[in-house]
């Protein structure tokens, strides 16, 4: 349950010091210290520290346009801004039936000039609060048919926007639109606080607009939930499967079966946007599966799932050992279970893992689920609808590895081969999301837009690595990135991430050795590393001391013609 404002206010109050921090602008074009007050308090909900600068009223123009101004003196990391639906359409009726005709293209062209400014003067990324589409009934119903309503208008200023959105990679939108209609406009706009203080929304509106807008940020910081695991009796379906047997447990189109399968739909579309499924389920593991192999209701099958345990284990244990075989991290895992018993116990002893409180009514579920925004992303590639097979191919491996006695004969038999390519307009989308999902072998967790990607592509200040893996059961796909920064005789090492999905596979060595080699064909002499810690990265801490690189002055080197290869079962393709 969101928290009414004033107890989200309570959190300003709080310690943010052990909380990382970053730096967020807010701009609007009407009263913002409200919602300033909200985000900062939701920065304690997520354990973050928003360090937020607050523009002057009405200043959006000003501060964007102006690369003197006090916004590009912030530094800030994330840009936020609102321009109000009241506020545009004051200027609307001020326009002639011409101006009126063309507002929604002027209006795309001058954000387009504001995101061009901030994008040249600062690395911020940008964030637009999009407007929620209000009928000003001078037409009536009629406004969808006429060119010169404003509800036409601004409906059409929306869609600019998604355009601007799909043209800009460092352009984010905060969907108000879809808020507004979800929780209902006399839920969201206060026409007293409006008139009297210039305030846009309901105050207790604004907790949920200030977890909307914070979870964008955190995914742009590498926030992400990549994995729901999922209950099965009275979650998937209504009923026990041990107990009613096949044919009378509840899934279809007829009553709360539908609740069921349109959960089932959702979860499906989960899965082919890169969302990998799970079941956890207390059970015998060949009842449990005669629905997605019997039932001819089930929308998700067998296929859908990565990982599936029926037992009769604890969940906390059994979601430890999905963990152990899927290799992510808890707090990028969503528990859907409908018992509170269950859910309290996974809360208790795995405190990252997400666990959202369902409504006792199962045809509450798909509401609850999506008014929680779980599965926020800012990036889809063509990698994220093989997500679930790639995972199911890296199970495959972990079984075979346990029936070889020796792991060296193991990974000599995996047969693995691996294709190098320098960034391009093909694989920077998947480069870029790499660079944002991407938190324990992360050297200096620093994350990239894929416009950011494609700039990097075209710089001769800098070598670009990609790195993709086969073997003998299957693809990994690409799974490591290195940006080196070209410096006289030296290279730095910007970014080097590699998938936990090849970790003790000697795939770091053969990085390594190929970085060498290419360095010494360009008579570089020297390569300079740094570890930045985050309270993920811990795992690549030594690495650059195991690799042979010396400490100096806070930072590695490595003198190039000191470097003996590593051993590594990694063979090259040969492009």
């Amino acid at each position: 349950m969101m928290k009414d404002f004033l107890t989200l206010k309570s959190n300003l109050n709080k310690n943010y010091s052990d909380f990382p921090t970053t730096r967020v602008a807010l701009l609007g074009d009407s009263s913002t210290q409200f919602l300033k007050q909200a985000l900062k308090a939701y920065g304690y909900e997520v354990n973050y520290n928003f360090e937020i600068f607050e523009a002057d009223y009405n200043q959006i123009d000003l501060q964007t346009l102006n690369n003197h101004s006090e916004l590009y003196q912030f530094d800030p990391d994330f840009i936020i801004v609102f321009n109000s639906y009241y506020k545009l359409l004051k200027k609307f009726y001020k326009s002639n039936n011409e101006e009126k005709q063309n507002f929604s293209n002027n209006y795309a062209q001058h954000l387009r000039v504001l995101y061009n400014n901030v994008n040249e003067y600062s690395r911020a990324k940008f964030i637009f609060i999009n407007f929620f589409e209000c009928n000003d009934c001078v037409f009536g119903n009629f406004s969808n048919k006429v060119d010169i309503s404003f509800s036409y208008q601004i409906k059409k200023i929306n869609l600019s926007i998604m355009d601007l959105g799909r043209e800009l990679k460092d352009f984010f939108i905060c969907d108000l639109d879809f808020l507004q209609s979800y929780y209902g406009y006399k839920s969201t706009f206060d026409s007293r606080l409006y008139l009297n203080n210039d305030v846009i929304f309901n105050l207790d509106f604004l907790p949920v607009l200030a977890s909307n807008l914070s979870s964008i940020i955190l995914t742009l910081k590498g926030l992400i939930k990549k994995c729901v695991i999922l209950d099965l009796d009275n979650t998937l379906w209504g009923g026990v499967i041990g107990d009613d047997g096949l044919e009378n447990i509840q899934i279809g189109d007829l009553g709360i079966g539908k609740a069921f399968s349109e959960l089932q739909i959702w979860l499906k579309q989960l899965k082919e946007r890169g969302i990998i499924l799970a079941v956890c389920s207390k059970n015998e593991e060949s009842i449990a599966k005669e629905p997605f192999e019997k039932h001819p209701e089930m929308i998700l099958t067998l296929d859908d799932i990565t990982v599936f345990v029926a037992n009769w284990e604890s969940k906390v244990d059994n979601i430890k050992f999905i963990q152990r075989i899927l290799n992510l991290g808890f707090d990028s895992m969503v528990f859907i279970d409908d018992n509170p018993l269950e859910r309290d116990l996974v809360k208790t002893y795995l405190p990252q893992v997400t666990v959202p409180e369902l409504p006792e009514d199962p045809a509450d579920y798909l509401n609850y689920l999506h008014s929680q925004n779980l599965f926020e992303t800012i990036s889809f590639s063509e990698e994220d609808t093989k997500r679930t097979q790639l995972y199911k191919e890296e199970a495959v491996r972990k079984v075979k590895e346990i029936s070889f006695s020796n792991y060296d004969e193991f990974l000599s038999n995996l047969n693995m081969r691996c294709k190098v390519e320098s960034f391009n307009k093909l694989n920077a989308s998947r480069i870029a999301q790499l660079t944002q999902r991407s938190n324990q072998f992360n050297l200096r967790t620093i994350r990239y837009t894929e416009e950011d990607i494609i700039k990097l592509s075209l710089s001769s200040e800098y070598l670009t690595l990609s790195f993709s893996l086969d073997d003998n059961y299957g693809s990994y796909g690409l799974v490591s990135v290195v940006i080196l920064k070209v410096n006289n005789a030296e290279l730095f090492i910007d970014t080097f991430i590699m998938s936990c999905r090849v970790l003790k596979r000697t795939f770091e060595n053969f990085i390594f050795n190929f970085i060498c080699s290419k360095a010494r064909d360009n008579n570089f002499e020297t390569i300079i590393g740094e570890y930045i810690p985050t309270n993920k990265n811990i795992l690549v801490k030594d690495l650059f001391k195991d690799f042979g690189f010396l400490e100096r002055d806070s930072k590695w080197s490595l003198n190039i013609d000191s470097y003996s290869n590593r051993k590594t079962y990694v063979a090259i393709i040969d492009n």
